[in-house]
């Protein structure tokens, strides 16, 4: 299927060129593949994260030769991008219903990272997930809002959704489900969601003043949370806006009080030895966004991540 909408992305992540998946698979066999998710129909303030895979590939760039300082590791020879799904750009549940499809055929050949899009794209790839392992995942939530609403401003299901639909459609394990950074208002029931279900939140204001060794209590909670549930497939979703709007502006519901990128690379570094499956990063918006802020925090976590899963590979 041809598409030509303006904003997809014309280079991929890192520099590497835009490789078609029937290509990556036959000629590369590379374990990891990057994907974006052109998606910004569901949010419930400003538009604009369809625009987030473009910007974060083009700003990557200027990891130049992409070798961790801590890792020192380097994932470009390990990794394909393989540009961005073709999508429907109006319709919710078409979106998802084909995002689910593409998704699934991928998952069984890359360990994936998804450059959303708004945070709705992160339910139906948890589907794609749990039909891939037959079974339930651990998750792992950066985010300022704790998208456990059962319906946004009427709306059914959306980007303050997913959490609530994933809990229920049984996607998710509830006592490895992990938020960090939540600080939006909202009720009790909301917030106290996956505290309630048996998972853990840590939030922004818990976590004010503290990184490096001080954030050391965080890291070895969940990780013993983790192996305490049997260390299952373990699922990272970052929504940008979990870090304060002085270090990512470039979103479309900024909520003052947030992280800062260093205690996400803090606590990323912590983690990297964990089981994960995959990731995605939500929620980049670059019309809001100033001097590429928002973009360099989302391409250097991704690529800490992504450094971080390499190292523990070899």
């Amino acid at each position: 299927m041809n598409h030509a909408f303006a904003y997809l992305s014309a280079g991929g992540f890192l520099g590497l060129p835009i490789t078609p998946d029937a290509v990556a698979s036959s000629e590369s066999g590379k374990p990891f593949a990057v994907a974006g998710v052109n998606w910004d129909g569901s949010v419930t303030n400003r538009p604009g994260a369809r625009l987030g895979p473009a910007a974060i590939r083009q700003t990557s760039r200027m990891l130049c030769d992409a070798t961790h300082p801590l890792f020192d590791t380097s994932p470009l020879e390990k990794m394909v991008d393989l540009g961005d799904l073709l999508l429907p750009n109006t319709n919710l549940e078409n979106m998802r219903a084909s995002l689910i499809s593409q998704a699934g055929a991928l998952i069984g050949k890359h360990e994936m990272i998804w450059l959303g899009g708004d945070h709705s794209i992160t339910l139906p790839l948890l589907r794609a997930y749990y039909a891939h392992y037959d079974k339930p995942l651990a998750c792992i939530h950066f985010d300022a809002h704790c998208d456990t609403w059962s319906d946004h401003f009427g709306e059914p299901s959306g980007h303050g959704t997913w959490v609530y639909e994933a809990f229920n459609e049984g996607l998710v394990i509830p006592e490895a489900f992990v938020q960090i950074g939540i600080r939006s208002s909202g009720v009790r029931e909301a917030r106290e969601f996956v505290n309630d279900q048996g998972g853990q939140i840590y939030t922004a204001r818990e976590l004010r003043g503290q990184d490096g060794a001080a954030l050391q209590y965080v890291v070895e909670q969940v990780c013993e949370r983790m192996k305490k549930a049997g260390n299952p497939p373990l699922y990272l979703t970052f929504d940008i806006d979990a870090l304060d709007p002085a270090f990512a502006p470039g979103t479309g519901t900024p909520e003052p009080g947030g992280l800062t990128t260093s205690q996400a690379m803090t606590l990323l570094e912590g983690w990297h030895d964990l089981n994960w499956v995959g990731m995605d990063c939500t929620e980049v918006a670059p019309p809001y966004d100033h001097s590429e802020l928002t973009t360099n925090a989302a391409a250097t976590l991704i690529w800490t991540w992504l450094c971080g899963r390499i190292a523990n590979n070899s």
